[in-house]
């Protein structure tokens, strides 16, 4: 059988079709229902002009069609592509752009900026609308000046695509602001992660790790037998990688189910609800922004006297932000005989783990790297264990083929070592004498803010685009929740005097939410190197000096 998700799915659904694939709120979408519709919405793609290598951006909250369409493309060899939905008009037009996307589909409550984009957004050639529950009746057809079709009518209206044969060298597009300096597409093979993810979820459910298509269906087949079978709840969006291939991908796989929230921000009780609910066996989750209101939420609803029973739940999976130590510790004191798996890695790679169940020695930052992880000095050498010095951490193996369209970036990320090639983000460990890797930090300026990536540069463009800033710099400052927040630090233009809340509405109106800085602090002089290049630490410390005490 072929290394694809689109020919492991089909062979799922036609031995389990009552099964249940998806779930959100009333929602329940069976394999035979899942399969069926996304089949149709192939046909309505190739109808459209689409084919293999074909770029189809989902611009679309979490629901099952998110999961469709991903599904839909690859059963045509297309390649889905995730788009941020909190972009705004220039961010968005920006990826399709970067990734020549063909089709667009999006909820029509983001119809506003998909009629101010189409006009300039050269190359597609279908865009497809998905009525959105939590905003319903959004007219998106009569706005938008392109041809538009509704979902649910391209769904009605074709019949299913036949089923063709795929080759795992077809591609998969994961968009990442990373380390890229800009969002940049992550190029993987599909046979690469269909190989990755086999290899490493089975263990984690008892079962020895597969290699082969075919050995996925009998993992799925025992599990769908022992009435264990694995149901997923990605706490995150999937539009972020940790969501799409923990909650959809990876699952879908062994024959699972993705359980999708219904909120539009995390709302801890949903979740608990949904554990309860669905019988969910693994959380998606990204670090303490995360998990911090989850542990405080099920704390919350154990004092109101609710208990849901989290008994199934035994795998968390954790990725894109620090998970403490504080909070694993809280993690395993209310949910018993849970395993976390807290991942250290990148969109780009993979570096390792560290996993803890209930009395588990814990340490913030510790990870035991993959098998393939390699530490080297800047240049090239490698960092002995125990040897107290530090190294960038580079990973071979099931490594993505680059970044699209960016050889540049390509090359410093991906380098060739001593004649292997190996993927190497800029991520600082120390070793230690028992091989652990202790994290330092990301070679890079990049404001981590809950998961989603922020670099300086592009909001402190947006800033200076204001007429009374006169110059400025953006830094991350510490945040309970989100592990940093966005802050400025500006020179107010010659003759000017900004006021704050002018300031942030005017990047609000241009940049995503979790973007904007939480505050701006006018200084006589933005701090800057003698080259002109900025000084980041300096203008941590003039923020921090202006805070109240």
């Amino acid at each position: 059988m072929e290394q694809h998700f689109a020919t492991i799915w089909e062979a799922i659904a036609d031995e389990q079709p009552g099964e249940i694939a998806l779930v959100q709120g009333n929602r329940r979408v069976s394999w035979q229902t899942y399969d069926d519709r996304s089949s149709r919405l192939a046909a309505a793609l190739r109808a459209a002009g689409l084919g293999r290598g074909s770029r189809v951006a989902v611009y679309l909250r979490n629901c099952p069609e998110y999961a469709e369409t991903a599904y839909a493309a690859a059963k045509i060899r297309a390649v889905p592509v995730n788009v941020n939905y909190r972009y705004l008009d220039d961010e968005l037009l920006e990826i399709l752009h970067d990734c020549e996307a063909e089709a667009v589909v999006y909820h029509a409550s983001l119809a506003d900026r998909i009629a101010r984009v189409a006009p300039r957004a050269q190359g597609v050639k279908i865009w497809v609308a998905v009525e959105d529950p939590a905003e319903p009746g959004t007219d998106s057809v009569s706005r938008l000046p392109v041809p538009l079709a509704r979902y649910e009518d391209l769904i009605a209206g074709h019949q299913p695509a036949p089923r063709i044969s795929r080759g795992g060298d077809d591609e998969w597009l994961l968009y990442t602001g990373g380390t890229t300096g800009r969002p940049r597409g992550v190029v993987y093979r599909v046979g690469t992660l269909v190989t990755k993810f086999l290899r490493q979820l089975p263990p984690m459910l008892g079962f020895d790790p597969v290699t082969d298509a075919a050995d996925a269906l009998d993992v799925a087949r025992r599990l769908r037998l022992e009435g264990r079978r694995y149901v997923a709840l990605p706490a995150c969006p999937l539009m972020h990688g940790v969501g799409q291939w923990r909650g959809v991908l990876m699952p879908h796989l062994l024959g699972g189910t993705g359980v999708l929230l219904s909120s539009r921000s995390l709302d801890p009780a949903e979740v608990w609800t949904e554990v309860d609910r669905c019988g969910v066996v693994a959380l998606a989750v990204v670090g303490d922004p995360v998990v911090r209101p989850l542990v405080r939420g099920l704390e919350s609803l154990a004092a109101a006297g609710k208990h849901p029973d989290v008994s199934r739940l035994r795998l968390l999976f954790s990725s894109g932000a620090m998970l403490s130590a504080e909070s694993k510790a809280a993690l395993h004191d209310l949910v018993g005989g849970l395993t976390v798996v807290d991942a250290f890695g990148a969109s780009e790679a993979s570096f390792g783990t560290e996993i803890t169940t209930r009395g588990s020695v814990l340490e913030t930052g510790r990870f035991t790297l993959a098998a393939t992880a390699r530490v080297f000095d800047v240049d090239g050498q490698p960092v002995p264990a125990g040897s107290g010095g530090r190294g960038l951490v580079a990973v071979t193996g099931d490594i993505p083929l680059g970044y699209h369209r960016d050889p540049v970036k390509t090359a410093e990320i991906f380098r060739v070592i001593d004649g292997v090639r190996y993927a190497v983000p800029g991520d600082w460990v120390r070793l230690r004498e028992d091989g652990a890797a202790m994290f330092l930090g990301r070679d890079s300026s990049c404001i981590n803010s809950g998961g989603e990536k922020v670099f300086p540069e592009e909001v402190e463009e947006v800033l200076k685009s204001h007429p009374d800033i006169d110059d400025c710099l953006v830094v991350g400052v510490p945040d309970e929740r989100f592990g940093h927040r966005v802050a400025a630090v500006a020179t107010a233009a010659p003759g000017r005097a900004p006021e704050q809340h002018d300031v942030l509405d005017h990047v609000r109106q241009r940049l995503a939410s979790y973007k904007v800085p939480v505050g701006v602090v006018v200084v006589e002089r933005v701090p800057r190197h003698d080259n002109g290049k900025p000084d980041y630490a300096a203008a941590g410390h003039l923020w921090r000096a202006r805070q109240p005490a």
